[in-house]
């Protein structure tokens, strides 16, 4: 049976079942990854996620090989530009991946231009199809947490650079649409607000957070801004990195190259070789 299709944007139709790319260099091999492309491909998807900091757990010594991993495979597949639609995403301020443009420190300009190049060139094409701020240039709570602290709040870089930045790349045609994730009701409507404001500026189109059983957040604000403003949501760890597959209940803790379980390895050998280091990001 097909993969129903949806329209996203205007002339954006895409799969209603997406495959991301987060493993691909890190648990999944060049030939395992390539697997996966097909056998979606095939079953009608035509919706593929990457991100500019993937794989994950995240390293300097892979960073961007799942980008380099689906532009080979466009490229050996011999895969018609306009049969795929292709997503990925700037990484935000990480003082932690500092191999990602030196921190990133910021959202700024410069950044987004340099981050969208690159993409660019680990996918080998022309343009990405949906553009997506991988989390907010300011504080937010995000990847488990839940509590906002205002406290935590630093300076950040505005909302309108950003998207000056990003409808330079749509004039420029290196991007067709834009889309946000690991956003709030606030930021969403911030956006919205913004773009409303300056006619040249595009409007999100996609609000990419994490929609699972065990995470609802998405209801609890969220949903009535998309709503409103024509706005789909992408749901990511739809089975909650594994955790409902069961997997992980078994007596021997479940299978070693489960995602959690590597991510515990990963993280382990960083505590031992340093101090202060925070999780793994998980999207």
């Amino acid at each position: 049976m097909p993969v129903p299709l949806f329209n996203l944007a205007p002339n954006l139709t895409v799969s209603r079942l997406c495959l991301g790319t987060m493993t691909f260099g890190e648990q999944n091999s060049l030939p395992q990854s390539f697997g996966l492309l097909d056998e979606a491909f095939n079953g009608g998807i035509n919706f593929f996620d990457s991100a500019e900091m993937y794989p994950v757990p995240q390293r300097a010594e892979t960073q961007g090989r799942s980008e380099e991993y689906l532009g080979r495979w466009i490229k050996l597949r011999k895969i018609p530009r306009d049969r795929i639609v292709l997503a990925t995403k700037v990484a935000g301020p990480s003082g932690q991946m500092t191999w990602i443009r030196g921190g990133p420190k910021c959202l700024d300009c410069r950044n987004i231009t340099n981050a969208i190049d690159s993409s660019l060139k680990r996918m080998q094409v022309d343009y990405i199809d949906l553009y997506q701020i991988h989390w907010p240039d300011r504080y937010v709570p995000m990847f488990g947490e839940t509590e906002y602290d205002p406290t935590r709040q630093f300076c950040s870089v505005g909302i309108e650079e950003q998207l000056d930045a990003l409808s330079r790349a749509v004039a420029a045609g290196k991007i067709r649409y834009i889309g946000v994730s690991n956003e709030t009701p606030y930021g969403v409507m911030k956006f919205i607000q913004v773009a409303d404001r300056i006619a040249h500026y595009p409007k999100i189109v996609s609000v990419q957070n994490s929609y699972n059983l065990l995470c609802r957040t998405f209801d609890a604000g969220i949903a009535e801004c998309c709503h409103h403003e024509g706005i789909s949501l992408l749901a990511y760890s739809p089975l909650a990195m594994g955790i409902l597959s069961g997997k992980y209940f078994a007596a021997d803790g479940g299978p070693a190259d489960a995602r959690l379980n590597v991510f515990k390895v990963f993280q382990e050998g960083i505590q031992k070789g340093s101090q202060g280091t925070t999780s793994p990001i998980t999207s």
